[in-house]
Protein backbone atom coordinates (compact mmCIF):
# COMPACT_ATOMS: atom_id res chain seq x y z
CA UNK A 1 0.00 0.00 0.00
CA UNK A 2 1.30 3.46 -0.84
CA UNK A 3 2.16 5.97 1.88
CA UNK A 4 -0.82 8.20 1.05
CA UNK A 5 -3.17 5.23 1.01
CA UNK A 6 -1.83 4.01 4.36
CA UNK A 7 -2.31 7.46 5.87
CA UNK A 8 -5.95 7.53 4.73
CA UNK A 9 -6.55 4.03 6.09
CA UNK A 10 -5.07 4.85 9.49
CA UNK A 11 -6.65 8.30 9.85
CA UNK A 12 -9.68 8.18 12.17
CA UNK A 13 -13.00 9.08 10.56
CA UNK A 14 -14.53 12.17 12.14
CA UNK A 15 -18.28 12.62 12.18
CA UNK A 16 -17.72 16.38 11.87
CA UNK A 17 -15.52 16.09 8.76
CA UNK A 18 -18.25 16.70 6.13
CA UNK A 19 -19.44 19.81 7.98
CA UNK A 20 -16.18 21.51 7.08
CA UNK A 21 -17.67 21.90 3.61
CA UNK A 22 -20.16 24.76 3.50
CA UNK A 23 -22.31 23.28 0.72
CA UNK A 24 -22.82 20.08 2.70
CA UNK A 25 -23.66 21.98 5.88
CA UNK A 26 -26.20 24.24 4.17
CA UNK A 27 -27.97 21.43 2.34
CA UNK A 28 -27.87 19.13 5.37
CA UNK A 29 -29.48 21.81 7.53
CA UNK A 30 -32.10 22.63 4.90
CA UNK A 31 -33.06 18.99 4.45
CA UNK A 32 -33.24 18.48 8.21
CA UNK A 33 -35.70 21.38 8.54
CA UNK A 34 -37.69 20.17 5.53
CA UNK A 35 -37.86 16.62 6.85
CA UNK A 36 -39.14 17.89 10.19
CA UNK A 37 -41.90 19.68 8.29
CA UNK A 38 -42.56 16.53 6.28
CA UNK A 39 -42.95 14.41 9.41
CA UNK A 40 -45.30 17.01 10.84
CA UNK A 41 -47.36 16.77 7.65
CA UNK A 42 -47.32 12.97 7.75
CA UNK A 43 -48.61 12.88 11.33
CA UNK A 44 -51.20 15.60 10.68
CA UNK A 45 -52.56 13.94 7.53
CA UNK A 46 -53.19 10.67 9.36
CA UNK A 47 -54.82 12.50 12.25
CA UNK A 48 -56.95 14.57 9.84
CA UNK A 49 -58.31 11.45 8.17
CA UNK A 50 -59.49 10.09 11.52
CA UNK A 51 -61.62 13.24 11.77
CA UNK A 52 -62.87 13.16 8.19
CA UNK A 53 -63.61 9.42 8.02
CA UNK A 54 -62.61 7.12 10.91
CA UNK A 55 -63.05 3.97 8.81
CA UNK A 56 -59.95 1.77 9.18
CA UNK A 57 -59.57 1.35 5.41
CA UNK A 58 -59.64 5.09 4.75
CA UNK A 59 -57.11 5.78 7.49
CA UNK A 60 -54.82 3.06 6.15
CA UNK A 61 -55.10 4.52 2.63
CA UNK A 62 -53.30 7.65 3.84
CA UNK A 63 -50.18 5.57 4.41
CA UNK A 64 -50.75 3.76 1.14
CA UNK A 65 -51.03 7.07 -0.74
CA UNK A 66 -47.80 8.23 0.87
CA UNK A 67 -45.81 5.05 0.23
CA UNK A 68 -47.11 3.97 -3.19
CA UNK A 69 -45.29 6.70 -5.18
CA UNK A 70 -41.85 5.48 -4.13
CA UNK A 71 -42.71 2.07 -5.59
CA UNK A 72 -44.09 3.51 -8.81
CA UNK A 73 -41.65 6.32 -9.54
CA UNK A 74 -38.31 5.57 -7.87
CA UNK A 75 -36.85 3.68 -10.84
CA UNK A 76 -38.01 6.17 -13.51
CA UNK A 77 -36.81 9.00 -11.26
CA UNK A 78 -33.38 7.40 -11.08
CA UNK A 79 -33.21 7.33 -14.86
CA UNK A 80 -34.21 10.98 -15.06
CA UNK A 81 -31.59 11.91 -12.46
CA UNK A 82 -28.92 10.30 -14.63
CA UNK A 83 -30.11 12.07 -17.78
CA UNK A 84 -30.73 15.63 -16.53
CA UNK A 85 -28.71 18.07 -14.46
CA UNK A 86 -29.38 16.97 -10.88
CA UNK A 87 -29.39 20.43 -9.33
CA UNK A 88 -31.82 21.89 -11.86
CA UNK A 89 -34.01 18.78 -11.66
CA UNK A 90 -34.20 19.08 -7.87
CA UNK A 91 -35.00 22.79 -8.02
CA UNK A 92 -37.94 22.19 -10.37
CA UNK A 93 -39.42 19.25 -8.44
CA UNK A 94 -38.89 20.82 -5.00
CA UNK A 95 -40.59 24.01 -6.20
CA UNK A 96 -43.57 21.96 -7.39
CA UNK A 97 -43.64 20.18 -4.03
CA UNK A 98 -43.73 23.52 -2.21
CA UNK A 99 -46.59 24.81 -4.36
CA UNK A 100 -48.66 21.64 -4.01
CA UNK A 101 -48.11 21.61 -0.23
CA UNK A 102 -49.18 25.26 0.04
CA UNK A 103 -52.31 24.65 -2.05
CA UNK A 104 -53.44 21.88 0.26
CA UNK A 105 -52.68 23.97 3.32
CA UNK A 106 -55.11 26.54 1.89
CA UNK A 107 -57.72 23.83 1.30
CA UNK A 108 -57.42 22.58 4.89
CA UNK A 109 -57.48 26.13 6.24
CA UNK A 110 -60.70 26.90 4.36
CA UNK A 111 -62.36 23.76 5.68
CA UNK A 112 -62.56 22.13 2.25
CA UNK A 113 -60.62 19.01 3.16
CA UNK A 114 -62.29 15.71 2.27
CA UNK A 115 -61.05 12.12 2.44
CA UNK A 116 -60.64 12.10 -1.35
CA UNK A 117 -58.62 15.29 -1.72
CA UNK A 118 -56.50 14.34 1.30
CA UNK A 119 -55.55 11.08 -0.43
CA UNK A 120 -54.97 12.82 -3.76
CA UNK A 121 -52.67 15.50 -2.33
CA UNK A 122 -50.85 13.00 -0.13
CA UNK A 123 -50.17 10.95 -3.26
CA UNK A 124 -49.04 14.02 -5.23
CA UNK A 125 -46.66 15.17 -2.49
CA UNK A 126 -45.35 11.63 -2.12
CA UNK A 127 -44.87 11.39 -5.89
CA UNK A 128 -42.87 14.61 -5.98
CA UNK A 129 -40.75 13.34 -3.10
CA UNK A 130 -40.19 10.00 -4.83
CA UNK A 131 -39.01 11.79 -7.97
CA UNK A 132 -36.26 13.53 -6.01
CA UNK A 133 -34.91 10.61 -3.98
CA UNK A 134 -32.39 9.26 -6.54
CA UNK A 135 -31.09 12.73 -7.40
CA UNK A 136 -30.66 13.60 -3.72
CA UNK A 137 -28.78 10.36 -3.12
CA UNK A 138 -26.31 11.17 -5.88
CA UNK A 139 -25.77 14.79 -4.87
CA UNK A 140 -23.54 14.02 -1.87
CA UNK A 141 -20.62 13.11 -4.13
CA UNK A 142 -20.64 16.73 -5.32
CA UNK A 143 -20.58 18.11 -1.76
CA UNK A 144 -17.66 16.33 -0.08
CA UNK A 145 -14.44 14.65 -1.24
CA UNK A 146 -14.27 10.88 -1.37
CA UNK A 147 -12.48 10.54 1.99
CA UNK A 148 -15.38 12.28 3.75
CA UNK A 149 -18.16 10.18 2.19
CA UNK A 150 -18.55 7.66 5.09
CA UNK A 151 -19.12 10.33 7.78
CA UNK A 152 -21.25 12.34 5.34
CA UNK A 153 -23.59 9.40 4.84
CA UNK A 154 -23.63 8.73 8.59
CA UNK A 155 -24.55 12.39 9.15
CA UNK A 156 -27.38 11.95 6.66
CA UNK A 157 -28.76 9.04 8.67
CA UNK A 158 -28.52 11.07 11.86
CA UNK A 159 -30.37 13.96 10.23
CA UNK A 160 -33.19 11.73 9.03
CA UNK A 161 -33.66 10.15 12.43
CA UNK A 162 -33.51 13.49 14.24
CA UNK A 163 -36.33 14.72 12.03
CA UNK A 164 -38.27 11.51 12.68
CA UNK A 165 -37.86 12.00 16.42
CA UNK A 166 -38.92 15.63 16.70
CA UNK A 167 -41.16 16.12 13.63
CA UNK A 168 -44.22 14.14 14.75
CA UNK A 169 -43.92 15.47 18.32
CA UNK A 170 -43.85 19.06 17.04
CA UNK A 171 -46.78 18.19 14.80
CA UNK A 172 -48.86 17.08 17.78
CA UNK A 173 -47.97 20.14 19.83
CA UNK A 174 -48.73 22.40 16.88
CA UNK A 175 -52.12 20.78 16.27
CA UNK A 176 -53.01 21.19 19.95
CA UNK A 177 -51.91 24.83 20.03
CA UNK A 178 -52.85 26.18 16.59
CA UNK A 179 -55.19 23.67 14.97
CA UNK A 180 -54.91 21.00 12.30
CA UNK A 181 -53.97 23.41 9.50
CA UNK A 182 -50.70 24.57 11.10
CA UNK A 183 -48.56 21.49 10.24
CA UNK A 184 -49.66 21.73 6.61
CA UNK A 185 -48.43 25.34 6.39
CA UNK A 186 -45.21 24.48 8.21
CA UNK A 187 -44.57 21.66 5.76
CA UNK A 188 -44.92 24.02 2.80
CA UNK A 189 -42.76 26.71 4.43
CA UNK A 190 -40.05 24.26 5.47
CA UNK A 191 -39.53 23.32 1.84
CA UNK A 192 -38.56 26.88 0.93
CA UNK A 193 -35.19 26.34 2.58
CA UNK A 194 -34.50 23.41 0.24
CA UNK A 195 -35.28 25.51 -2.83
CA UNK A 196 -33.19 28.44 -1.56
CA UNK A 197 -30.18 26.23 -0.71
CA UNK A 198 -30.26 24.60 -4.13
CA UNK A 199 -30.41 27.99 -5.82
CA UNK A 200 -27.44 29.13 -3.70
CA UNK A 201 -25.35 26.00 -4.27
CA UNK A 202 -22.99 25.92 -7.23
CA UNK A 203 -21.59 22.39 -7.68
CA UNK A 204 -17.98 22.05 -8.65
CA UNK A 205 -17.49 21.34 -12.33
CA UNK A 206 -16.55 17.87 -13.43
CA UNK A 207 -14.93 16.61 -16.57
CA UNK A 208 -17.55 16.31 -19.27
CA UNK A 209 -18.19 13.34 -21.53
CA UNK A 210 -18.45 13.11 -25.28
CA UNK A 211 -21.01 10.31 -25.00
CA UNK A 212 -24.67 11.17 -25.70
CA UNK A 213 -27.17 11.19 -22.85
CA UNK A 214 -28.55 7.76 -22.02
CA UNK A 215 -32.06 7.04 -23.26
CA UNK A 216 -34.80 6.88 -20.64
CA UNK A 217 -35.78 3.25 -21.25
CA UNK A 218 -32.19 2.07 -21.46
CA UNK A 219 -31.36 3.82 -18.20
CA UNK A 220 -34.20 1.98 -16.43
CA UNK A 221 -33.04 -1.38 -17.79
CA UNK A 222 -29.46 -0.63 -16.74
CA UNK A 223 -30.65 0.14 -13.19
CA UNK A 224 -32.64 -3.09 -13.01
CA UNK A 225 -29.64 -5.09 -14.22
CA UNK A 226 -27.46 -3.45 -11.61
CA UNK A 227 -29.94 -4.28 -8.84
CA UNK A 228 -30.14 -7.86 -10.05
CA UNK A 229 -26.39 -8.45 -10.01
CA UNK A 230 -25.34 -6.39 -6.95
CA UNK A 231 -25.30 -8.65 -3.91
CA UNK A 232 -25.37 -5.88 -1.29
CA UNK A 233 -28.21 -4.04 -2.99
CA UNK A 234 -30.27 -7.22 -3.27
CA UNK A 235 -29.73 -7.87 0.44
CA UNK A 236 -30.82 -4.33 1.27
CA UNK A 237 -33.99 -4.66 -0.82
CA UNK A 238 -34.87 -7.96 0.85
CA UNK A 239 -34.35 -6.52 4.34
CA UNK A 240 -36.36 -3.39 3.58
CA UNK A 241 -39.20 -5.42 2.04
CA UNK A 242 -39.33 -7.72 5.04
CA UNK A 243 -39.49 -4.75 7.39
CA UNK A 244 -42.06 -2.66 5.55
CA UNK A 245 -44.40 -5.57 4.85
CA UNK A 246 -45.23 -5.77 8.55
CA UNK A 247 -44.31 -2.32 9.88
CA UNK A 248 -46.62 -0.57 7.41
CA UNK A 249 -49.64 -1.92 9.28
CA UNK A 250 -48.44 -0.22 12.46
CA UNK A 251 -47.89 3.13 10.73
CA UNK A 252 -51.14 2.92 8.78
CA UNK A 253 -53.46 2.26 11.73
CA UNK A 254 -51.64 4.09 14.53
CA UNK A 255 -53.67 7.33 14.01
CA UNK A 256 -56.95 5.44 14.34
CA UNK A 257 -55.85 3.55 17.45
CA UNK A 258 -54.67 6.80 19.03
CA UNK A 259 -57.90 8.62 18.12
CA UNK A 260 -60.23 5.90 19.45
CA UNK A 261 -58.30 4.82 22.54
CA UNK A 262 -56.39 7.96 23.55
CA UNK A 263 -58.03 10.87 21.74
CA UNK A 264 -55.03 13.22 21.93
CA UNK A 265 -52.97 14.24 18.90
CA UNK A 266 -49.85 14.89 20.95
CA UNK A 267 -49.90 11.35 22.36
CA UNK A 268 -50.30 9.88 18.88
CA UNK A 269 -47.39 11.90 17.53
CA UNK A 270 -45.28 11.00 20.57
CA UNK A 271 -45.77 7.34 19.60
CA UNK A 272 -44.49 8.18 16.11
CA UNK A 273 -41.44 9.94 17.53
CA UNK A 274 -40.61 7.21 20.03
CA UNK A 275 -40.15 4.62 17.29
CA UNK A 276 -37.13 6.46 15.89
CA UNK A 277 -35.06 6.57 19.08
CA UNK A 278 -33.18 3.25 18.69
CA UNK A 279 -32.34 3.98 15.05
CA UNK A 280 -30.31 7.11 15.80
CA UNK A 281 -27.41 5.12 17.24
CA UNK A 282 -26.80 3.20 13.99
CA UNK A 283 -25.14 6.08 12.20
CA UNK A 284 -22.61 6.51 15.01
CA UNK A 285 -21.71 2.83 14.74
CA UNK A 286 -21.38 3.06 10.95
CA UNK A 287 -19.10 6.08 11.24
CA UNK A 288 -16.98 4.35 13.87
CA UNK A 289 -16.66 1.00 12.09
CA UNK A 290 -16.35 1.57 8.33
CA UNK A 291 -16.02 -1.48 6.13
CA UNK A 292 -16.40 -2.24 2.42
CA UNK A 293 -19.98 -3.48 2.69
CA UNK A 294 -21.12 -1.06 5.39
CA UNK A 295 -23.58 0.91 3.26
CA UNK A 296 -26.46 -1.59 3.40
CA UNK A 297 -25.99 -2.10 7.15
CA UNK A 298 -26.42 1.61 7.76
CA UNK A 299 -29.77 1.89 6.00
CA UNK A 300 -32.62 2.78 8.31
CA UNK A 301 -35.60 0.88 6.86
CA UNK A 302 -38.10 3.10 8.64
CA UNK A 303 -36.47 6.37 7.70
CA UNK A 304 -38.77 7.04 4.82
CA UNK A 305 -42.16 6.73 6.42
CA UNK A 306 -42.52 10.47 5.97
CA UNK A 307 -40.79 12.72 3.54
CA UNK A 308 -37.71 12.05 1.30
CA UNK A 309 -34.42 13.28 2.66
CA UNK A 310 -31.35 13.39 0.57
CA UNK A 311 -29.75 11.48 3.35
CA UNK A 312 -31.52 8.14 3.59
CA UNK A 313 -32.04 5.64 0.86
CA UNK A 314 -35.09 4.09 2.39
CA UNK A 315 -36.63 7.19 3.82
CA UNK A 316 -40.37 7.67 3.75
CA UNK A 317 -41.81 8.76 0.45
CA UNK A 318 -41.04 12.40 0.92
CA UNK A 319 -37.81 12.55 2.93
CA UNK A 320 -34.68 13.82 1.27
CA UNK A 321 -31.48 11.84 1.44
CA UNK A 322 -27.99 12.91 0.35
CA UNK A 323 -26.57 9.42 0.08
CA UNK A 324 -24.03 8.43 -2.50
CA UNK A 325 -24.93 5.63 -4.92
CA UNK A 326 -23.44 2.20 -4.26
CA UNK A 327 -20.02 1.69 -5.77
Amino acid sequence: MSGAGADRAERPISFAAPFRHSAFTVLWTATLVSNVGGWMYSAASGWLMTSLNPDALMVALVQAASSLPISLFAIPAGALADIFDKRKFLIVVETITTVVSAVYAVIVGLGWATPLNLLVFTFLIGAAGAMTVPAWQAVVTYLVPKDDLPPAIAANSVGVNISRAIGPALGGLTISAYGIVAPFWINAASNLGIVASLLWWRPRTRAGTLLPAERFGQAILAGLRYARHNQHLRATLVRASGFFLFASAYWALLPLVARQQIGAARIFTACCSESSVPARSRARFCCREPKPDWVPTCFSPSARLAKPSPWSSTALPGSRSLRSPPA
